[in-house]
């Protein structure tokens, strides 16, 4: 019955069972150790059907890293209100972006960790969803300038950077979170919102941390 139920499924639907059986191995053996039989068997296919949709291994975990990347950045976005004020919007997406890796990790292996790994390729599809969310997060911080009354034209470069480390530490933060029993969602999201907000609402009030003025060695 089985058989003849999955001759009868759509292509589209077919395609998604064969992108969750691979997502779940890539995800928890790893790029290398995952076979397209193991694959197969979890999608209920035949391997030459896998090969007929998907080509190669190569073509199957580069299908995954794009399925699952479009899938993160639209939770994110999704779970923002762009009428809210930058805060919230801020707490809101690092909500929806944790509950998302929190509740599918091995698409957020597939994409933290294996594609990364595993050659330029693969790297450079993380890549391109990564710098949506920077884009993103830039303009929360853009608007959080405007917010504070104060000139809305930080330099390029800082914005850049504030943006980057917050993604970055969000990234290494779900993984940690992942691995680590009994913390939610909600608590990484908090972690992170208290590391980062009070940081940008000093930038914000114009009282930037700033580097102690350097002694020479030989006065000390």
């Amino acid at each position: 019955m089985g058989a003849v139920k999955n001759k009868r499924m759509p292509r589209a639907v077919r395609e998604q069972q064969m992108l969750d059986a691979a997502v779940r191995t890539f995800g928890q053996r790893g790029y290398m150790a995952a076979s397209m039989d193991e694959i197969a068997e979890l999608a209920g296919v035949s391997k030459p059907l896998v090969y007929l949709y998907l080509n190669s291994k190569e073509e199957l975990f580069t299908a995954c890293i794009r399925r699952e990347a479009r899938r993160l950045t639209e939770a994110v976005r999704v779970g923002v209100e762009p009428a809210l004020p930058a805060d919230r919007q801020l707490w809101d997406g690092l909500r929806a972006f944790f509950t998302h890796t929190a509740q599918n990790p091995d698409g957020w292996s597939v994409l933290h960790l294996q594609a990364r790994t595993h050659g330029e390729p693969f790297a450079a599809e993380v890549t391109v969803m990564r710098e949506e969310i920077v884009a993103f997060v830039t303009q929360l911080i853009v608007i959080a300038a405007r917010e504070a009354h104060r000139d809305p034209s930080l330099p390029e470069r800082e914005v850049a950077g504030l943006a980057e480390a917050l993604v970055g530490a969000a990234e290494s933060l779900a993984a940690w979170a992942n691995a680590t029993p009994g913390v939610t969602a909600k608590q990484a999201a908090t972690t992170l919102m208290n590391f980062a907000w009070s940081g940008l609402n000093s930038l914000m009030a114009g009282t930037p941390w700033t580097p102690p003025t350097e002694t020479s060695r030989t006065e000390a």
